[in-house]
């Protein structure tokens, strides 16, 4: 396993935020930052055996924005 895993966060339709692991099988979601950053941890750790888990997780977010013209 690599040093870093990286979640695509993104704000969720129905609100609050989805985060997906690129690289692995984890997807989780919150109403908000501090909830999401302790459910990725929870996930994280549960996905992955100590001796593969990664060292690092990095969020990357990306929002849409619509604009009218």
């Amino acid at each position: 396993m690599t040093k870093e895993l990286v979640f695509l966060v993104e704000d969720a339709p129905e609100g609050g935020l989805i985060a997906k692991a690129l690289g692995a099988s984890i997807f989780t979601e919150a109403d908000n930052l501090t909830d999401l950053r302790a459910q990725i941890r929870d996930a994280v750790l549960c996905h992955f055996e100590e001796s593969e888990r990664p060292e690092f997780v990095r969020l990357h977010f990306t929002r849409d924005e619509v604009m009218a013209l």
